[in-house]
């Protein structure tokens, strides 16, 4: 079920809200710059994600296919959403769930995780080790 949930960048210049329906799988993957930012993904469609604030406070950076938006908060450098440009949904926002407000741990802690091997390629295969990701 869909719900909407308030979130921020660390230091707060960058806020939005996403509608996210926390049942669903969200996603750790084990790409080069997912496994070094250790993005935790929640998925929005595109009209289900707003940027209430920090837009001019936005990085973005573009690597590999240049198809990914990575956007950074460019004061505290936290990795609050990324668009997703090349998915079976099309556009998509992924969502840092660390970046999500007032989620009780033990809600964070039963959300379904799905592991996908982004390093391969191969976004619908479980990579052989995922246990750090």
């Amino acid at each position: 079920m869909l719900k909407t949930y308030q979130g921020s960048c660390h230091c707060g210049a960058v806020r939005f809200e996403a509608d996210l329906d926390l049942t669903q799988n969200t996603y750790r993957c084990n790409c080069s710059i997912c496994s070094r930012t250790r993005f935790w993904a929640a998925v929005a469609r595109e009209e289900g994600f707003r940027l209430l604030a920090g837009q001019a406070d936005l990085t973005q950076y573009l690597f590999h296919t240049r198809k990914n938006q990575h956007y950074f908060c460019k004061h505290c450098g936290v990795r609050a959403f990324g668009i997703g440009t090349d998915t079976p949904m099309g556009k998509m926002y992924g969502v840092n769930v660390g970046c999500l407000a007032g989620v009780p741990d033990a809600e964070l802690a039963a959300l379904p995780i799905r592991y996908v091997d982004g390093r391969s390629g191969d976004w619908q295969a479980v990579p052989e080790f995922c246990s750090h990701l």
